[in-house]
């Protein structure tokens, strides 16, 4: 079962509302070792997200078919221009390079793994980070490790979600007793060590939702399930 563009636009979705579930506690992560506005920032910049997939879908259909990587890069777009902070640079930086790779109607398990590398790839540079830092760099390169083997033993795009997903979450909460190198952590040096970072935790959140979304079909409240 490859993975089209609608099942990119429920991903973004279940993303929106996991993010939404999740805002007081990744504000209050971000209270701890940085600006506080994490999860805040987030909510916001999804719920735009939704809102252009929303216009998009009440538009007729353009010519050609939808990518992948047309989903990808509404997202990218949105965030940077909504999103305040860190955040909105970063993951608008992984979805547009993740956008870059995806500009087809189908991926299949090699292509994920494109998709989550390039993400990789775009958080690491806009920050400047590497593994070890407590940055969410540590979930997603968990996640893109994960995500190689299972693709490498053969597996399903399902597969290779739920391995990335798994990872993610482990590395998030593995950067719990980390000493921040990195971002505005950083500046409370010894002191943050004991308090898991927002953007790893939020990374875990944005790749449970790959996953879900590739378990299921389209739902109600995605508009182009009624078409």
């Amino acid at each position: 079962m490859a993975l089209d563009a609608d099942w990119a636009e429920r991903w973004v979705r279940r993303t929106a509302d996991a993010i939404a579930d999740a805002k007081d506690e990744l504000t209050e992560l971000d209270r701890q070792i940085g600006d506080g506005d994490h999860g805040e920032n987030l909510d916001r910049g999804f719920k735009a997200v939704v809102a252009r997939l929303d216009d998009a879908a009440a538009e007729p259909e353009p010519a050609g078919e939808r990518t992948v990587g047309d989903v990808l890069k509404l997202v990218a777009t949105t965030l940077m221009s909504t999103v305040g902070g860190a955040s909105g640079p970063l993951y608008g930086t992984a979805y547009l390079r993740a956008a870059k790779v995806s500009g087809r109607p189908q991926i299949d398990p090699p292509a994920v793994v494109a998709v989550l590398e390039a993400a990789l790839e775009g958080v690491a540079s806009r920050g400047k980070a590497t593994v070890g830092e407590k940055t969410m760099v540590d979930a997603w390169h968990a996640a893109v490790e994960a995500a190689e083997a299972a693709a490498g033993d053969g597996g399903s795009e399902v597969d290779v979600l739920r391995a990335a997903a798994a990872a993610a979450d482990t590395a998030a909460t593995a950067t719990i007793p980390l000493v921040a190198t990195k971002g505005r952590a950083s500046y409370l040096g010894e002191r943050s060590a004991g308090h898991e970072d927002p953007g790893a935790r939020s990374t875990a959140l944005v790749l449970g939702a790959a996953m879900a979304a590739a378990l299921s079909g389209p739902t109600p409240a995605d508009p182009r399930s009624a078409a």
